[in-house]
C-alpha cells in the first residue's frame, strides 16, 4: 500500500518529501509545476517494540515495517480541467491509497503563495473541491455503460448502477466519499474507479520554527476544519526536518534538544500515515533479526503469513503467538512456552498489533 502526498505548489511538500526518504534532490524553484513525474521513496515506521523486543531476543539485525510514499506535484485550481498539468496529476492521486495533504501555515514573504494569502482551511478546500470535481466526472463517464449493462440483466451492473448514483448524491451535498458508507458488494463495483475523495487522508500542518507543535492561530484553523471530517493534524516543520535529515548523531538528537523535541517530528507523520492507511504491525523474532511485518487491521492469520510469503499463505497449517507484555515478564520464548502463554492459533484468527508470531505452513 502507499500514500501520496499532494498540497498546493509552494507548501513545503517536496522539502517534506525528501526529508521523509532522506533524499536531497536539487532544490525545487520557487514556482508552480516544478515537479512533474511523482518521485517514490520507502520510510521506515519508527516502532520502539522492535528495540524492547531485541533487547531479550538479541538478534542479528531489526528490520522495521516500511511504507511507500509518493510525491505528487502541486495542485491548482481549475485542476479538474487541466489546469495546471491538473489530469496528470490527479491520476496519480488515484493511484495510491491514502492522501497526505501537506498544508502551509506559516508566513514568508519570500515565499510565494499560489492564492495571493496563507489561509489552510481554504488551502484545503481548493483540493477537496477539485477531487470532488474529478470524481464526479468519473462517475459521469462510468454510469451510461453500467446503465446498459444493467438492463441486460447483469447483476453485478445493477449494483454498480446504485453505487454510482449513491456517490453522485453524496457528492452533489458537497460532501466527500470517504464519509459515505456502502454495502461491500457495491463498493467492490467501484473499487477500481479510483475515487479519490473515498480515499483516508491526513494533514500535515507544515509550520513555522516557532511553532513546532502546532498551537498557533493557522494550524489550529486547520485541525479545526480536520475535526469537522474525523481527519487527523500532524504539525512539523520541514525547513527543521530537512535539516535534521542532514546531520548524524549526535549532533541531530543535540538540534532536537535545542528546540524542545524527542524526535523528530517525521516519526509522528510515518507512523500516522501507517494508521492512516489502515495497517497495522506484527512481529517475527529469532536469533537472525527482529522484524516488523505490515498488515491491514482485521487481517487473518493466514493473510499476515502471506505478507511474508505467498506459500506461506497457501500452506498454512497455524500459527504461534505470544504477545511482548509475556516476553518482558518471563524473559524468553522458551519461558513463555513453559508458562503454557505460548498461544496456537487457526485459519480463523484475527491479527492483533504487536502479536509475535511462527507461522507454521506445508506447501
Amino acid at each position: 500500500m502507499e500514500a501520496g502526498i499532494v498540497g498546493l505548489p509552494n507548501v513545503g511538500k517536496s522539502t517534506l518529501f525528501n526529508a521523509l526518504t532522506s533524499t536531497q534532490g536539487a532544490q525545487a524553484a520557487n514556482y508552480p509545476f516544478c515537479t512533474i513525474e511523482p518521485n517514490e521513496g520507502i520510510v521506515s515506521v519508527p516502532d520502539d517494540r522492535l528495540a524492547r523486543i531485541s533487547a531479550l531476543i538479541k538478534p542479528k539485525k531489526l528490520l522495521p515495517a516500511y511504507l511507500k510514499l509518493v510525491d505528487i506535484a502541486g495542485i491548482v485550481k481549475g485542476a479538474s480541467e487541466g489546469q495546471g498539468l491538473g489530469n496528470k496529476f490527479l491520476s496519480h492521486i488515484r493511484q495510491v491509497d491514502a492522501i497526505l495533504q501537506v498544508v502551509r501555515c506559516f508566513e514568508d514573504p519570500d515565499v510565494i503563495h499560489v492564492s495571493g494569502q496563507v489561509d489552510p482551511a481554504a488551502d484545503v478546500e481548493i483540493i477537496e473541491t477539485e477531487l470532488m470535481i474529478a470524481d464526479m466526472q468519473t462517475l459521469e463517464n462510468a454510469l451510461p455503460k453500467a446503465e446498459r449493462s444493467a438492463k441486460s440483466g447483469d447483476k453485478e451492473a445493477k449494483l454498480r448502477v446504485a453505487a454510482i448514483q449513491k456517490c453522485q448524491a453524496h457528492l452533489g451535498q458537497d460532501l466527500p466519499l470517504r464519509k459515505l458508507e456502502l454495502p461491500e458488494a457495491e463498493a467492490n463495483e467501484i473499487a477500481s474507479f479510483g475515487l479519490m475523495t473515498a480515499k483516508p487522508v491526513l494533514y500535515i500542518a507544515n509550520v513555522d520554527e516557532s511553532d513546532l507543535h502546532g498551537t498557533g492561530e493557522k494550524a489550529q484553523a486547520l485541525r479545526k476544519f480536520a475535526e469537522q471530517i474525523g481527519a487527523t493534524v500532524v504539525p512539523v516543520c520541514a525547513k527543521l526536518e530537512a535539516e535534521l535529515a542532514e546531520l548524524e548523531e549526535p549532533d541531530r538528537s543535540e538540534m532536537l534538544e535545542s528546540v524542545g523535541l524527542t524526535e523528530p517530528a517525521l516519526a509522528t507523520v510515518a507512523r500516522e500515515a501507517y494508521r492512516t492507511l489502515g495497517l497495522q504491525s506484527y512481529f517475527t523474532a529469532g536469533e537472525k533479526e527482529v522484524r516488523a511485518w505490515p498488515v491491514p487491521v482485521g487481517a487473518t492469520a493466514p493473510q499476515g503469513a502471506g505478507v511474508i510469503h505467498t506459500d506461506f499463505e497457501r500452506g498454512f497449517i497455524r500459527c504461534e503467538v505470544y504477545t511482548l507484555d509475556d516476553l518482558e515478564k518471563y524473559k524468553s520464548e522458551k519461558e513463555i512456552r513453559s508458562a503454557g502463554k505460548l498461544r496456537t492459533e487457526g485459519k480463523t484468527y484475527i491479527l492483533q498489533d504487536g502479536d509475535i508470531c511462527h507461522f507454521l505452513f506445508s506447501v
